[in-house]
């Protein structure tokens, strides 16, 4: 019989997403807190620029394609699938509407981790972090559609032109 050598244990791969990674927080890994949405973002989760950055970046690359860049439902897959007229495509959801704009962030990171409807689950694609940054960017995308033209500077309405 050969000897089996022991090989160590090298780690996961640089990159790639646990699928269940369990950490001792609920809050963060969930989107819960004592069995409810989160309204808030977990303590642990940095609210600065560079989340918003990465937030935006990994919506680009995993949301984007589907919902838009300004998250309008009008991506390029809707727009393909709406020229090919099958009738079995059922349109994103533009992500600035009302009840997704109130709807707690422990919700949305749920809608990104196990899908909704239609989305698929993107626990296996997208980090826990980087959920919550996608629905930071989210948020602040969100806030960007509903702001009162009224409380805009003269150069932001000049662009909306």
């Amino acid at each position: 019989a050969a000897a089996h050598r022991h090989r160590p244990h090298l780690g996961p791969e640089p990159g790639t997403v646990a699928v269940e990674d369990h950490v001792d927080d609920d809050h963060l890994t969930t989107g819960k807190v004592d069995g409810q949405f989160a309204r808030t973002f977990p303590q642990s989760f940095k609210l600065d620029e560079t989340s918003m950055a990465r937030g935006k970046e990994r919506f680009d690359i995993f949301c984007a394609p589907c919902h838009g860049v300004s998250g309008n439902g009008a991506g390029m897959v809707n727009q393909r699938a709406s020229t090919l007229a099958e009738g079995t495509w059922v349109p994103p959801t533009n992500l600035g509407l009302d009840y997704l704009r109130l709807m707690p962030v422990g919700q949305l990171y749920d809608a990104i981790t196990h899908g909704v409807r239609n989305m698929p689950p993107y626990a296996s694609q997208i980090s826990v972090e980087d959920r919550w940054a996608v629905v930071l960017y989210l948020r602040a995308l969100q806030k960007s559609k509903a702001a009162p033209v009224g409380e805009l500077t003269d150069a932001e309405r000049a662009a909306l032109k």
